[in-house]
């Protein structure tokens, strides 16, 4: 159906990344949603614009570019809450991976596609986050303009999931959030204990390395070179540097 519509306003419901909105015009109003789209468990974004004019409500068809009828305010209703309920459902759905995520952590079970994962819940929960957040404040100024229009009870509870999607979401970024400090905790802990064992292995091994490097010099009048018990005595002497630097050592890891 064609509509005599703002030229601003077609702008805003021309362009599919425009954020949500609601504005009332003389004779009729503009609700623009742009909600999370849940396709084949991904999360993707799409933009709903309705126009409502004489209690009827029109929806935008970007491909034909004119509102459809879509019915009362009921039909509305029942058109967005099938879709919140999907979004609602894959954030449990996220929710449910990220527990398991932490269960694997407190095991010390350190998955090896954690960083991957946790970038992927991280995108969409704050996606999910950023859109349901904008939609609530436009569809609680629509609920009030047309509070005496409306079953206000239902189209609050329609409200009331959106708000449960925006602060669930929100809830579950800050566990990511507190899992993945957890996970680098983790990671320290472990690249600090290879450190420390490299750096045994450098220290138990320093006496043998000067020793080596003293005998493998070419210069004359080193020591043992003609005498036929000259290797043995050699790795005794390396044997007999060794001892304090491994007391020593021993005396560093019981402290």
């Amino acid at each position: 159906m064609k509509f005599e519509i703002n030229k601003y306003l077609i702008d805003d419901i021309e362009n599919k990344d425009h954020p949500s909105d609601f504005e009332v015009v003389s004779d009729y109003s503009i609700l623009i949603l742009r909600l999370p789209l849940i396709e084949k468990d991904k999360v993707d974004v799409i933009s709903y614009a309705f126009l409502i004019k004489d209690n009827k409500i029109y929806k935008y068809d970007r491909k034909t570019k004119e509102f459809e009828l879509l019915g009362t305010f009921s039909d509305l209703y029942e058109y967005l809450d099938v879709r919140i309920d999907k979004i609602l459902a894959k954030i449990s759905k996220l929710h449910i991976a990220i527990a398991k995520m932490e269960d694997e952590l407190y095991e010390n079970d350190m998955p090896v596609d954690f960083s991957n994962n946790w970038l992927k819940f991280k995108k969409e929960l704050v996606l999910i986050e950023r859109l349901m957040g904008h939609s609530l404040i436009a569809f609680e100024r629509f609920i009030k303009y047309y509070k005496n229009s409306i079953d206000e009870l239902a189209f609050k509870d329609l409200a009331e999931h959106i708000d449960r999607a925006f602060r669930f979401s929100k809830n579950a970024i800050e566990k990511l959030d507190y899992l993945y400090e957890f996970f680098k905790a983790k990671q320290d802990e472990k690249m600090n204990n290879i450190m420390f064992i490299l750096t045994i292995l450098s220290a138990i091994f320093l006496p043998l390395t000067l020793i080596t490097g003293f005998f493998g010099m070419n210069t004359g009048g080193l020591p043992f070179t003609q005498d036929p018990q000259g290797t043995l005595k050699a790795i005794g002497l390396s044997a007999l540097f060794e001892v304090p630097f491994v007391f020593f050592i021993w005396k560093m890891m019981k402290s």
